[in-house]
């Protein structure tokens, strides 16, 4: 087992010790066993985190049947630099820039996610960081962008189909649309937001740029062969389906026949769009409030829980 020096055997990280509102049950702990590294995974210094719904959600008890014991750190994206191998690690080494979602399944999560000093994961599950982007911009990308091109594959999203996005803003929205037009060559990329967010959808690749606050999209004459929703209006979705069309939702529970998605974590995923973001054809897009330190977790989950951020936020200044 390959091994830099100086690693603690007691790390900062934020943690809860029960279920409830996240901004509530967060505490800042500064003495939290380091985890233990099996043969497969790497131990990761984290350098910045992704967040993602899905860790307030999971602080209220959605998995308590699957969930890993107290306490808890949250985070899935993580940005880092391998600072311990595995015994059967052989595309990394101490020093490689990585990133990835470090949880496979979402419902079966680890104890020390990506909200702490360091992290493990299965070499499986990251890729090595393209070199240009920054590590705010790695983190911003794993779970989102492997949710949003498992579920294109899903839906047999192919060369000269057309997509509507439920929710184009988002941290997942942004990158439906972006790998829809560019990777996948749909012909025509429609996607909803709010007023002051049209612009970003265009930039992203959007041929037609939706205000949910005054236009219903599930009224509109024009259908579309696939509605892919991130907000949690599958019943609508339905309405905007050409016939044969297919429609799906991130977002539980779903109206059948609208397909219910749940991600698994990849690292082949991010290897395979490595060129897209290398070329800048995809990229990340995050907040203008993005990043915050890492002091200010409770304050980053306030305003996710809003639902008004553009694109993700990410944790950085990581101690």
């Amino acid at each position: 087992m390959a091994s830099t020096p100086s690693i603690p055997s007691l790390i900062k990280a934020w943690v809860y010790y029960e279920y409830g509102n996240i901004e509530k049950i967060l505490k800042f702990e500064s003495n939290i066993p380091i985890p233990h590294i099996n043969e497969d995974q790497v131990l990761i210094k984290v350098v910045a985190a992704g967040l993602n719904p899905i860790d307030y959600k999971r602080a209220l008890g959605i998995f308590k049947d699957t969930d890993s014991p107290f306490p808890t750190a949250p985070g899935f994206d993580v940005a880092g630099v391998v600072v311990r191998v595995g015994s059967e690690v052989r595309k990394f080494k101490v020093g490689d820039e990585v990133y990835g979602d470090i949880h496979e399944y979402a419902v079966r999560p680890k104890s020390i996610g990506t909200l702490a000093e360091y992290t493990v994961a299965e070499e499986k599950l990251l890729a090595h960081k393209p070199s240009n982007l920054t590590f705010i911009d790695a983190a911003a990308i794993p779970a989102a962008i492997i949710t949003a091109y498992q579920a294109l594959e899903k839906l047999e999203f192919s060369a000269g189909k057309s997509i509507l996005v439920l929710g184009g803003a988002g941290g997942i929205g942004t990158l439906v649309i972006q790998l829809a037009k560019h990777v996948f060559g749909a012909s025509k990329v429609a996607a909803t937001a709010s007023t002051l967010k049209l612009d970003l959808l265009r930039n992203l690749g959007a041929d037609l740029p939706i205000d949910y606050t005054k236009e219903n999209f599930e009224e509109l004459e024009e259908k579309f062969d696939v509605v892919f929703d991130t907000v949690g209006e599958s019943g609508k979705a339905l309405k905007a389906i050409k016939e044969g069309g297919k429609a799906l939702s991130i977002v539980l529970p779903v109206s059948p026949p609208v397909i219910p998605f749940f991600v698994i974590s990849n690292g082949a995923v991010l290897e395979k769009l490595q060129p897209y973001l290398e070329s800048g054809k995809v990229k990340a897009v995050l907040d203008p409030k993005s990043p915050f330190p890492f002091s200010q977790i409770v304050e980053a989950f306030a305003y996710l829980k809003t639902n008004r951020a553009i694109g993700k936020l990410v944790i950085d200044q990581i101690p």
